[in-house]
């Protein structure tokens, strides 16, 4: 199986949408709606031109996963929209580590000193993934100011880049 990370744009917006939307909704039961995410119709104006990016997972052509970068500061970035199809999740495929990489690879190239993420609670499985890839639980309070919180998130980490 071969599977390749590259950025994306607005191009992909439609299976971007129908990738996260199906895991938000249907697996996790998370109350969100493609209302309360505008960013994913806006992959370009909202990730890339900020300095961040939004990067895709393929196999043979079909999205299977994201990642995206908030560059919200000279040397501060947020994590979004890391979702990865359950049928490819797990340690055979290693999508999500190359995904996590991949954007940490880019924060180090342009010149960022850290990396926080919010997520919700009952995304146990995807807390443990970025405890294990060294991210620290933080307190809401302790986020920096210019941080754009999600309004589903309850639980922030942090990851210190050297």
């Amino acid at each position: 199986m071969n599977i390749v990370i590259v950025p994306i744009e607005n191009n992909h917006s439609e299976a971007v949408v129908d990738l996260i939307l199906n895991i938000q909704q249907k697996e996790f039961n998370v109350p969100i709606t493609l209302e309360d995410q505008p960013d994913l119709l806006q992959i370009n104006d909202f990730y890339h031109k900020k300095g961040g990016c939004f990067w895709g997972a393929f196999i043979d052509g079909k999205l299977v996963g994201t990642i995206a970068l908030v560059k919200y500061g000279d040397k501060e970035g947020a994590i979004r929209k890391m979702f990865v199809k359950k049928e490819y999740r797990g340690k055979e495929l290693f999508i999500a580590q190359q995904l996590l990489d991949t954007l940490i690879t880019f924060s180090k190239k342009n010149g960022l000193l850290d990396l926080y993420l919010g997520t919700i609670l009952i995304l146990e499985a995807a807390l443990r993934f970025y405890e294990r890839n060294n991210f620290v639980r933080i307190e809401k309070g302790t986020l920096p100011d210019a941080f754009p919180i999600m309004g589903a998130d309850n639980v922030f980490c942090h990851l210190k880049l050297n």
